[in-house]
């Protein structure tokens, strides 16, 4: 199957392709490499997809490129069956200080690839959501019929998505699905989630630094389940149309992931608290049951069995890894 990832050289993407590829698969990646975060953690997912395109069977091939770019993202969706939407300006923080650059890629470049997608007649887009649609809890743990109050331009410009992406499949027929993500972590993530500072500080012997009074909660979700949640969408129609949350089905204070993290690494140190910025949600835990019953999708990894994996990877990859986290 020929495959597109937007965003390929990101987080999400890179593992998306690895597994793709080693699958047999034959994949492009569109990346534009604006400096997030530090760029040399995007080169080696570039040489990951290709070392995984020289041991599988499968192909990768690298386009530097913008999904704002509206003629190269319609040439580039002609030449494929699926699309997996992953390209967007992540960062809650990022959104509030520079709001309409959010808009414009968010919510510009997923018009972009939807509308070349009408025109290819694709298969079917997969579209990365997030749950910072939902905003402040009214319940926990999060359903899809939860209110979309969300407070930040981020949260805004990833609801603007999922409504643009249902309304191509209810006017135009075009085969789409939204997954709204929980926290994705694990190894190769971006530097600025909070396990990477956690994991990162600890082993280099400087406390861990909480935003906020610890209280706040997540549902931490392991890279390999959304693998597994994307991968069943390439060739299933079961969730055409459908928005569906990817979650653990678990959460944990962000206190007591610090200390856990603390504990298992360097014991001896002490938590600093610094101040939380206000578009940061509070809440978030995934009712999944809807993702359940559509394709399957069930979560094998618990945060702390997940915590122990990306440990134990930061170890063995630490060399590379840790300067690129540390000077993000």
């Amino acid at each position: 199957m020929q495959i597109l990832v937007t965003g390929g050289a990101g987080f999400i993407g890179s593992h998306l392709i690895e597994h793709f590829v080693r699958g047999g698969h034959d994949v492009i990646a569109l990346d534009n490499f604006v400096a997030f975060y530090n760029p040399g953690i995007k080169e080696h997912n570039v040489e990951v997809g290709r070392a995984a395109a020289e041991e599988g069977h499968g192909s990768y091939e690298l386009i530097r490129g913008d999904v704002r770019d509206e003629e190269q993202v319609s040439d580039l969706i002609k030449s494929v069956d699926v699309v997996f939407h992953q390209a967007a300006q992540a960062g809650v923080r990022t959104s509030v200080e520079q709001p309409q650059k959010v808009n414009d890629i968010n919510v510009s470049g997923t018009l972009n690839v939807l509308e070349a997608a009408r025109n290819a007649d694709v298969e079917r887009v997969v579209v990365a959501s997030s749950s910072s649609v939902y905003g402040k809890p009214e319940y926990l743990p999060y359903d899809e019929d939860h209110p979309t109050t969300p407070v930040s331009p981020y949260g805004a410009s990833k609801l603007a998505e999922e409504h643009y992406t249902r309304v191509y499949h209810e006017v135009y027929g075009l085969p789409t699905v939204s997954l709204r993500y929980f926290t994705v972590y694990g190894p190769r993530m971006r530097p600025n989630m909070a396990i990477s500072n956690f994991v990162s500080r600890c082993l280099n012997g400087e406390s861990p630094v909480i935003y906020g009074d610890g209280t706040q909660t997540r549902d931490f979700t392991y890279i390999d389940d959304v693998v597994m949640a994307n991968t069943k969408l390439l060739r299933n129609d079961a969730a055409d149309g459908e928005i569906m949350n990817i979650g653990s089905t678990d959460n944990i204070a962000i206190q007591t992931l610090a200390e856990e993290i603390r504990d298992q690494l360097s014991p001896d140190l002490e938590l600093e608290y610094a101040d939380r910025h206000d578009a940061d949600a509070e809440h978030t835990h995934a009712d999944i049951s809807k993702a359940s019953e559509l394709i399957g999708y069930e979560p094998t990894t618990t945060i702390r069995a997940g915590v122990e994996k990306f440990t134990e990877w930061y170890r063995q990859n630490r060399d590379w890894y840790e300067p690129l986290v540390r000077n993000s």
